[in-house]
């Protein structure tokens, strides 16, 4: 998946799932939920992918299904800026996980490495791991 991902496939990730991918990039991730566009020109630099839930992608099938995934895909991202407007790591942290919890199943969030959950919102893995445990 990552090796299409990185040749330019677009793909779409399945709208009906409660499923995502978190791209990883050099110094950041991105989050792709439900009916984002993944691949194509955007996600090249992609070093490494996080599946979260039971993650299904396919090929879009037509101009208009492509257009609303690219605007699906912006969606996520200004979700994500928003998430990182606290100027507090902690703060940062703990409105990501409760996203991820209200959207997914605890257990699936529990699975995904702090380390791409910390590059979503530019903290440490260190934060999120210690906002885990406060969380318990």
């Amino acid at each position: 998946m990552l090796e299409q991902i990185k040749a330019g496939q677009l793909l779409i990730v399945s709208r009906r799932r409660r499923n995502g991918l978190i791209l990883c990039k050099r110094f950041y991730a991105d989050f792709a939920g439900p009916g984002a566009a993944v691949g194509g020109i955007f996600d090249r630099d992609c070093e490494a992918i996080v599946p979260v839930g039971n993650l299904q992608l396919a090929p879009p099938t037509s101009v208009q299904e492509r257009e609303e995934a690219y605007r699906i895909r912006r969606q996520w991202t200004i979700l994500a800026r928003q998430l990182t407007d606290s100027s507090s790591p902690e703060d940062r942290a703990r409105q990501l996980l409760s996203q991820f919890e209200n959207y997914f199943d605890p257990d699936i969030v529990a699975q995904v490495p702090d380390e791409a959950l910390g590059l979503i919102v530019g903290i440490f893995p260190e934060t999120i791991a210690e906002v885990r445990k406060q969380r318990l």
